[in-house]
Protein backbone atom coordinates (compact mmCIF):
# COMPACT_ATOMS: atom_id res chain seq x y z
CA UNK A 1 0.00 0.00 0.00
CA UNK A 2 0.81 3.88 -1.17
CA UNK A 3 0.64 5.43 2.59
CA UNK A 4 1.16 9.27 2.44
CA UNK A 5 0.54 11.93 5.34
CA UNK A 6 -0.50 15.60 4.96
CA UNK A 7 -0.53 18.40 6.51
CA UNK A 8 -0.61 22.28 7.13
CA UNK A 9 1.64 24.39 9.05
CA UNK A 10 2.81 27.61 10.71
CA UNK A 11 5.76 28.87 13.22
CA UNK A 12 5.93 24.41 14.45
CA UNK A 13 9.60 24.15 14.47
CA UNK A 14 9.80 23.39 17.95
CA UNK A 15 7.35 19.93 16.86
CA UNK A 16 8.83 19.23 13.15
CA UNK A 17 11.49 16.65 14.24
CA UNK A 18 9.45 14.81 16.98
CA UNK A 19 6.43 14.53 14.16
CA UNK A 20 8.92 14.10 11.47
CA UNK A 21 10.45 10.72 13.69
CA UNK A 22 6.50 9.30 14.33
CA UNK A 23 5.63 9.40 10.49
CA UNK A 24 8.97 8.90 8.65
CA UNK A 25 7.73 5.40 7.41
CA UNK A 26 5.04 6.83 4.99
CA UNK A 27 5.55 6.91 1.28
CA UNK A 28 5.08 10.36 1.20
CA UNK A 29 4.96 13.65 3.14
CA UNK A 30 3.46 16.85 2.24
CA UNK A 31 2.97 19.85 3.76
CA UNK A 32 1.29 23.42 3.00
CA UNK A 33 2.80 25.58 4.63
CA UNK A 34 0.38 28.86 5.54
CA UNK A 35 2.97 31.73 6.40
CA UNK A 36 5.56 30.53 9.02
CA UNK A 37 8.34 33.19 10.22
CA UNK A 38 10.35 30.74 12.11
CA UNK A 39 12.30 27.94 10.89
CA UNK A 40 9.52 25.91 10.34
CA UNK A 41 9.95 25.77 6.58
CA UNK A 42 13.90 25.08 6.66
CA UNK A 43 13.59 22.41 9.12
CA UNK A 44 10.90 20.27 7.09
CA UNK A 45 13.03 20.64 4.11
CA UNK A 46 15.80 18.97 5.84
CA UNK A 47 14.04 15.94 6.58
CA UNK A 48 13.03 15.94 2.62
CA UNK A 49 9.24 16.51 3.18
CA UNK A 50 7.93 18.30 0.43
CA UNK A 51 6.74 21.85 1.55
CA UNK A 52 4.36 24.24 -0.29
CA UNK A 53 4.16 27.56 0.58
CA UNK A 54 0.69 29.54 0.73
CA UNK A 55 -0.33 32.25 2.24
CA UNK A 56 -4.70 31.76 2.50
CA UNK A 57 -6.34 34.91 2.96
CA UNK A 58 -9.05 35.11 4.22
CA UNK A 59 -7.94 32.30 6.28
CA UNK A 60 -9.97 29.47 6.41
CA UNK A 61 -9.18 26.10 7.64
CA UNK A 62 -10.75 24.16 5.00
CA UNK A 63 -9.37 26.28 2.41
CA UNK A 64 -5.53 25.08 3.66
CA UNK A 65 -6.45 21.45 4.46
CA UNK A 66 -7.71 20.80 0.67
CA UNK A 67 -4.59 22.72 -0.81
CA UNK A 68 -2.53 20.28 1.34
CA UNK A 69 -4.82 17.21 0.36
CA UNK A 70 -4.28 18.73 -3.27
CA UNK A 71 -0.66 17.50 -3.03
CA UNK A 72 -0.62 14.26 -2.13
CA UNK A 73 -0.45 12.03 -5.90
CA UNK A 74 -3.47 10.61 -6.88
CA UNK A 75 -2.16 7.42 -6.67
CA UNK A 76 -1.98 6.90 -3.14
CA UNK A 77 -4.15 4.55 -1.20
CA UNK A 78 -4.29 5.58 2.11
CA UNK A 79 -3.76 9.57 3.46
CA UNK A 80 -3.37 10.54 7.26
CA UNK A 81 -3.91 14.18 8.10
CA UNK A 82 -1.84 14.93 10.99
CA UNK A 83 -1.09 17.65 12.48
CA UNK A 84 2.52 19.41 13.44
CA UNK A 85 1.68 19.16 17.47
CA UNK A 86 0.37 15.38 16.49
CA UNK A 87 2.41 11.90 16.81
CA UNK A 88 1.78 8.85 15.75
CA UNK A 89 2.70 5.81 17.71
CA UNK A 90 4.53 3.43 16.92
CA UNK A 91 3.52 0.28 14.69
CA UNK A 92 0.83 2.60 12.75
CA UNK A 93 1.79 1.25 9.66
CA UNK A 94 1.33 -2.08 10.35
CA UNK A 95 -1.53 -1.87 11.95
CA UNK A 96 -3.34 0.38 8.94
CA UNK A 97 -2.10 -2.16 6.71
CA UNK A 98 -3.30 -5.25 8.61
CA UNK A 99 -6.83 -3.80 8.86
CA UNK A 100 -7.01 -2.25 5.81
CA UNK A 101 -9.87 -3.70 3.30
CA UNK A 102 -10.86 -3.45 0.02
CA UNK A 103 -13.31 -0.48 -0.73
CA UNK A 104 -12.72 1.20 2.51
CA UNK A 105 -13.18 4.73 2.68
CA UNK A 106 -12.10 5.84 6.24
CA UNK A 107 -10.35 4.54 9.56
CA UNK A 108 -11.28 5.58 12.96
CA UNK A 109 -8.78 5.24 15.21
CA UNK A 110 -7.81 6.21 19.06
CA UNK A 111 -7.52 9.98 19.30
CA UNK A 112 -5.64 11.20 22.26
CA UNK A 113 -6.58 14.40 22.42
CA UNK A 114 -5.22 15.07 26.25
CA UNK A 115 -2.43 13.78 28.15
CA UNK A 116 -1.22 14.98 31.80
CA UNK A 117 2.18 15.25 32.43
CA UNK A 118 2.78 11.58 32.33
CA UNK A 119 1.62 10.95 29.06
CA UNK A 120 -1.58 8.88 30.25
CA UNK A 121 -4.41 9.78 28.05
CA UNK A 122 -7.26 12.29 29.97
CA UNK A 123 -9.48 12.80 27.36
CA UNK A 124 -10.19 9.94 24.02
CA UNK A 125 -12.13 9.37 20.95
CA UNK A 126 -12.40 7.89 18.09
CA UNK A 127 -11.08 10.18 14.89
CA UNK A 128 -11.47 10.10 11.24
CA UNK A 129 -8.65 11.88 9.50
CA UNK A 130 -7.39 8.52 7.94
CA UNK A 131 -8.87 7.93 4.17
CA UNK A 132 -8.77 7.00 1.30
CA UNK A 133 -7.60 9.47 -1.57
CA UNK A 134 -10.17 10.29 -3.42
CA UNK A 135 -13.75 11.85 -3.32
CA UNK A 136 -12.55 13.65 -0.01
CA UNK A 137 -12.66 16.96 0.14
CA UNK A 138 -12.57 18.97 3.81
CA UNK A 139 -15.59 21.81 4.73
CA UNK A 140 -16.35 24.28 7.41
CA UNK A 141 -14.10 27.55 7.87
CA UNK A 142 -12.99 25.73 11.61
CA UNK A 143 -13.37 22.84 13.04
CA UNK A 144 -13.63 21.56 9.25
CA UNK A 145 -14.53 17.66 8.92
CA UNK A 146 -14.12 15.50 6.31
CA UNK A 147 -16.67 15.07 3.26
CA UNK A 148 -17.02 12.18 1.53
CA UNK A 149 -18.79 12.25 -2.00
CA UNK A 150 -20.34 9.02 -2.28
CA UNK A 151 -21.75 5.51 -0.01
CA UNK A 152 -18.63 5.18 2.74
CA UNK A 153 -17.21 1.74 4.16
CA UNK A 154 -16.08 3.40 7.57
CA UNK A 155 -13.81 0.58 9.93
CA UNK A 156 -12.58 1.24 13.63
CA UNK A 157 -9.05 0.01 15.71
CA UNK A 158 -7.99 0.34 18.88
CA UNK A 159 -4.29 -0.92 17.22
CA UNK A 160 -3.31 2.73 15.90
CA UNK A 161 -3.35 5.80 18.15
CA UNK A 162 -2.63 9.14 17.72
CA UNK A 163 -1.21 11.33 20.84
CA UNK A 164 -2.42 15.16 20.34
CA UNK A 165 0.64 17.72 22.31
CA UNK A 166 -0.98 21.29 21.72
CA UNK A 167 0.67 24.50 21.73
CA UNK A 168 -0.50 25.94 24.97
CA UNK A 169 1.32 29.54 23.47
CA UNK A 170 -0.27 29.68 20.14
CA UNK A 171 -3.56 32.00 19.96
CA UNK A 172 -7.04 30.17 18.92
CA UNK A 173 -8.83 33.95 18.97
CA UNK A 174 -9.06 33.39 15.35
CA UNK A 175 -11.59 30.25 16.12
CA UNK A 176 -14.78 32.69 17.32
CA UNK A 177 -14.94 34.84 14.09
CA UNK A 178 -14.78 31.22 11.64
CA UNK A 179 -17.32 29.51 13.93
CA UNK A 180 -19.71 32.60 13.09
CA UNK A 181 -18.81 32.52 9.64
CA UNK A 182 -19.37 28.78 9.69
CA UNK A 183 -22.78 29.34 11.27
CA UNK A 184 -23.59 31.92 8.67
CA UNK A 185 -22.17 30.16 5.64
CA UNK A 186 -25.04 27.31 6.45
CA UNK A 187 -27.45 28.05 9.67
CA UNK A 188 -28.42 24.41 9.96
CA UNK A 189 -25.12 23.02 10.28
CA UNK A 190 -26.19 21.23 14.01
CA UNK A 191 -22.43 20.76 14.94
CA UNK A 192 -21.05 24.23 14.23
CA UNK A 193 -24.23 25.92 15.77
CA UNK A 194 -23.25 23.59 18.92
CA UNK A 195 -19.64 24.51 18.84
CA UNK A 196 -20.20 28.53 18.47
CA UNK A 197 -22.98 28.16 21.50
CA UNK A 198 -19.90 26.43 23.21
CA UNK A 199 -17.05 28.89 22.04
CA UNK A 200 -19.49 31.87 23.32
CA UNK A 201 -19.23 30.44 26.46
CA UNK A 202 -15.62 30.04 26.81
CA UNK A 203 -15.45 33.17 26.03
CA UNK A 204 -17.83 34.19 29.17
CA UNK A 205 -20.65 35.19 26.47
CA UNK A 206 -23.37 33.61 28.83
CA UNK A 207 -26.30 34.91 27.12
CA UNK A 208 -25.26 34.73 23.57
CA UNK A 209 -23.90 31.09 24.53
CA UNK A 210 -27.07 30.02 25.56
CA UNK A 211 -29.46 31.70 22.86
CA UNK A 212 -27.02 30.04 20.35
CA UNK A 213 -27.31 26.28 22.00
CA UNK A 214 -31.19 26.51 22.19
CA UNK A 215 -30.74 27.18 18.41
CA UNK A 216 -28.72 23.90 18.29
CA UNK A 217 -30.97 22.27 20.07
CA UNK A 218 -34.08 23.12 18.19
CA UNK A 219 -32.40 22.36 14.69
CA UNK A 220 -33.96 19.31 13.18
CA UNK A 221 -30.89 17.61 12.71
CA UNK A 222 -29.35 18.15 16.15
CA UNK A 223 -30.47 14.18 16.74
CA UNK A 224 -27.31 13.11 18.93
CA UNK A 225 -27.86 12.36 21.88
CA UNK A 226 -24.50 13.04 23.37
CA UNK A 227 -23.72 16.25 21.75
CA UNK A 228 -27.59 17.37 22.73
CA UNK A 229 -26.59 16.64 26.73
CA UNK A 230 -23.50 18.52 26.22
CA UNK A 231 -25.66 21.76 24.99
CA UNK A 232 -27.81 21.52 27.54
CA UNK A 233 -25.20 20.95 30.44
CA UNK A 234 -23.20 24.29 28.45
CA UNK A 235 -26.60 26.23 29.08
CA UNK A 236 -26.73 24.65 32.77
CA UNK A 237 -23.10 25.84 33.19
CA UNK A 238 -23.82 29.44 32.03
CA UNK A 239 -27.04 29.98 33.72
CA UNK A 240 -24.70 28.98 37.12
CA UNK A 241 -22.20 31.72 36.16
CA UNK A 242 -24.96 33.90 36.01
CA UNK A 243 -25.91 32.81 39.13
CA UNK A 244 -29.40 31.59 38.20
CA UNK A 245 -29.06 28.06 39.76
CA UNK A 246 -32.65 27.21 39.46
CA UNK A 247 -32.20 27.65 35.56
CA UNK A 248 -29.22 25.74 35.49
CA UNK A 249 -30.51 22.90 37.67
CA UNK A 250 -33.54 22.76 35.47
CA UNK A 251 -31.02 22.28 32.07
CA UNK A 252 -29.31 19.58 33.89
CA UNK A 253 -32.34 17.27 34.33
CA UNK A 254 -32.51 17.79 31.38
CA UNK A 255 -29.32 16.76 30.21
CA UNK A 256 -29.75 13.74 32.58
CA UNK A 257 -33.16 12.74 30.79
CA UNK A 258 -31.28 13.03 27.50
CA UNK A 259 -28.34 11.06 27.79
CA UNK A 260 -29.20 9.00 31.22
CA UNK A 261 -26.20 6.58 30.54
CA UNK A 262 -23.45 9.84 30.67
CA UNK A 263 -21.66 10.28 34.09
CA UNK A 264 -21.38 14.35 32.72
CA UNK A 265 -24.55 15.60 33.76
CA UNK A 266 -24.54 13.84 37.32
CA UNK A 267 -20.97 15.47 37.77
CA UNK A 268 -21.97 18.50 36.78
CA UNK A 269 -25.39 18.32 38.93
CA UNK A 270 -23.35 17.47 41.69
CA UNK A 271 -20.92 20.51 41.04
CA UNK A 272 -23.93 22.53 41.26
CA UNK A 273 -25.20 21.09 44.86
CA UNK A 274 -21.59 21.71 46.31
CA UNK A 275 -21.84 25.66 45.30
CA UNK A 276 -24.84 25.16 47.06
CA UNK A 277 -24.04 23.10 49.64
CA UNK A 278 -26.42 20.53 49.26
CA UNK A 279 -24.35 17.96 50.51
CA UNK A 280 -26.84 15.21 50.30
CA UNK A 281 -27.92 15.91 47.07
CA UNK A 282 -24.44 16.34 45.82
CA UNK A 283 -23.99 12.39 47.20
CA UNK A 284 -26.62 11.08 45.70
CA UNK A 285 -25.62 12.31 42.07
CA UNK A 286 -21.83 12.17 42.61
CA UNK A 287 -22.58 7.76 43.10
CA UNK A 288 -25.20 7.32 40.77
CA UNK A 289 -22.46 9.02 38.86
CA UNK A 290 -20.01 5.97 39.42
CA UNK A 291 -22.32 3.30 38.61
CA UNK A 292 -21.39 4.73 35.03
CA UNK A 293 -18.64 2.45 33.79
CA UNK A 294 -18.58 2.89 29.94
CA UNK A 295 -16.64 5.95 29.13
CA UNK A 296 -17.85 6.60 25.03
CA UNK A 297 -14.84 7.11 22.65
CA UNK A 298 -16.42 10.70 21.39
CA UNK A 299 -15.23 14.57 21.51
CA UNK A 300 -17.76 15.32 24.32
CA UNK A 301 -16.02 13.33 26.83
CA UNK A 302 -15.01 15.68 30.13
CA UNK A 303 -11.74 15.39 31.99
CA UNK A 304 -13.99 15.77 35.61
CA UNK A 305 -15.93 12.99 34.67
CA UNK A 306 -13.15 10.20 34.80
CA UNK A 307 -10.92 11.99 37.04
CA UNK A 308 -10.55 12.61 40.67
CA UNK A 309 -13.42 15.14 40.70
CA UNK A 310 -16.47 12.58 41.45
CA UNK A 311 -14.34 11.10 44.77
CA UNK A 312 -13.07 14.25 45.58
CA UNK A 313 -16.89 15.91 45.90
CA UNK A 314 -17.87 12.91 47.80
CA UNK A 315 -14.95 13.53 50.54
CA UNK A 316 -15.78 16.54 51.14
CA UNK A 317 -19.48 16.10 51.04
CA UNK A 318 -19.31 13.43 53.71
CA UNK A 319 -17.13 15.30 55.98
CA UNK A 320 -19.40 18.27 55.77
CA UNK A 321 -22.58 15.51 56.80
CA UNK A 322 -19.86 14.24 59.97
CA UNK A 323 -19.05 10.85 58.19
CA UNK A 324 -15.52 10.78 58.49
CA UNK A 325 -14.98 7.36 57.59
CA UNK A 326 -16.94 7.60 54.11
CA UNK A 327 -14.82 10.99 53.88
CA UNK A 328 -11.48 8.88 54.23
CA UNK A 329 -12.15 6.30 51.70
CA UNK A 330 -13.39 8.96 49.24
CA UNK A 331 -9.86 10.82 49.75
CA UNK A 332 -8.11 7.77 49.19
CA UNK A 333 -9.85 7.07 46.13
CA UNK A 334 -9.41 9.96 44.63
CA UNK A 335 -5.72 10.17 45.56
CA UNK A 336 -5.67 6.53 43.55
CA UNK A 337 -6.72 8.38 40.95
CA UNK A 338 -4.57 11.70 40.93
CA UNK A 339 -1.75 10.76 43.89
CA UNK A 340 -0.14 14.47 42.79
CA UNK A 341 -3.59 16.24 44.06
CA UNK A 342 -1.89 18.31 47.55
CA UNK A 343 -5.18 19.90 47.91
CA UNK A 344 -6.77 16.32 48.25
CA UNK A 345 -4.05 15.22 50.12
CA UNK A 346 -4.21 17.72 52.47
CA UNK A 347 -8.08 17.19 53.17
CA UNK A 348 -7.28 13.53 54.20
CA UNK A 349 -5.07 14.85 56.73
CA UNK A 350 -7.80 16.89 58.36
CA UNK A 351 -10.35 13.75 57.87
CA UNK A 352 -7.67 11.56 59.50
CA UNK A 353 -7.03 14.13 62.63
CA UNK A 354 -10.64 14.75 62.61
CA UNK A 355 -11.40 11.19 63.07
CA UNK A 356 -8.67 10.88 65.77
CA UNK A 357 -10.11 13.84 67.72
CA UNK A 358 -14.21 11.76 67.55
CA UNK A 359 -11.87 8.30 68.92
CA UNK A 360 -10.07 9.93 71.52
CA UNK A 361 -13.06 11.75 73.12
CA UNK A 362 -15.60 8.86 72.78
Amino acid sequence: MKICVYAISKNEEKFVDRWYESIKDADGIYVVDTGSTDKTVEKLKKNHIQVFEQKIEPWRFDNARNLSLDLVPSDTDICICLDLDEVMLPGWRENIEKIWQEGTTRLRYIYNWSLDEFDQPKVSFYSEKIHCRNNFRWVNPVHEILKYEGEEKQIYTNDVIINHYPDSQKSRSSYLPLLELSVKENPNNDRNMHYLGREYMYYGKWNEAIDTLIKHLKLKNATWKDERCASMRFIARCYKNLGRFDEAEMWLNKAIKECPYLRDPYVEMAMLKYLQEDWQSLITYAEKALTITKNEKTYINEVFSWDETINDLLAIAYFNLHDIDKAIKNAKEALKINPHNERIKENLKIFKDTKKKENSTN
